[in-house]
């Protein structure tokens, strides 16, 4: 399927081919090369550990957007859903073991070869390594199904987190969209948004009123911070 980003590498072509006398110098062509880099939108690329229905759900968004090309989905477990549903959806997927992201430097060459520009971080399970955050300072992000800083931190995920927030009998619950840094769920907070819970909601409720925030905003606030790249 012809994607608006690959109109850089035609427009490329055409220019290197028919209008080489026009481009005066090579700083001429570098900055032609920025300029369509600019408007052709940003490379993203989503890292996921399970089913991937948040990640599907931005794939499906970004679909035909000039602004924002979803390149490829990386998982570090090679049986996960969410590689089937990236595939079916036309997107590359690829798995990584955990020394590739802690003891080499593949995932992030990788990274740099497809000229990503921006990370998001949809249901992964490990921390970024210093070499990533250094390299994309800024440039990950993340979302959290709670309102931070509480039930934040290492093992607060999935349903660990509603169950935490039943235990808690919370009135209200909800998401935040945060940059990552060194740290788990303590990165500078973007957007919170919440909803509220009833005395009777069971920990599935809530996570079923989570997940309506996470497809409707999640999105939105990627397209919102990389338009300002």
């Amino acid at each position: 399927m012809f994607k608006f980003a690959d109109a850089k590498e035609i427009i490329l072509i055409f220019f290197s081919k028919y209008l080489t006398n026009k481009i005066q110098s090579v700083a001429h062509f570098l900055l032609l090369c920025a300029l369509i880099n600019k408007i052709m939108g940003k490379r993203i690329a989503i890292f996921a550990s399970g089913e991937g229905t948040n990640a599907e759900n931005i794939i499906r968004y970004f679909d035909n957007n000039p602004n924002v090309d979803i390149k490829i989905v990386l998982c570090n477990r090679l049986k996960a859903g969410v590689l089937a549903r990236a595939s079916t959806l036309g997107i590359p997927a690829k798995s990584f073991s955990r020394a590739d992201l802690y003891e080499t430097d593949k995932v992030l060459g990788l990274l740099q070869s497809m000229e990503i520009d921006f990370i998001v971080l949809s249901g992964f399970m490990m921390m970024m390594p210093s070499s990533i955050l250094t390299a994309f300072a800024k440039r990950i992000v993340n979302i959290h199904p709670a309102l931070l800083p509480k039930f934040g931190g290492k093992g607060m995920f999935g349903m660990h987190v509603h169950e935490a927030v039943k235990t808690a009998g919370d009135s209200e619950s909800g998401i935040t969209i945060h940059y990552v840094n060194e740290k788990y769920d303590s990165g500078e907070i973007i957007l919170q948004v919440k909803c509220q819970l009833s005395p009777t909601d069971s920990a599935e409720d809530i996570a079923s009123k989570v997940h309506v925030l996470e497809y409707r905003y999640y999105p939105e606030v990627i397209e919102k911070v990389v338009m300002h790249l």
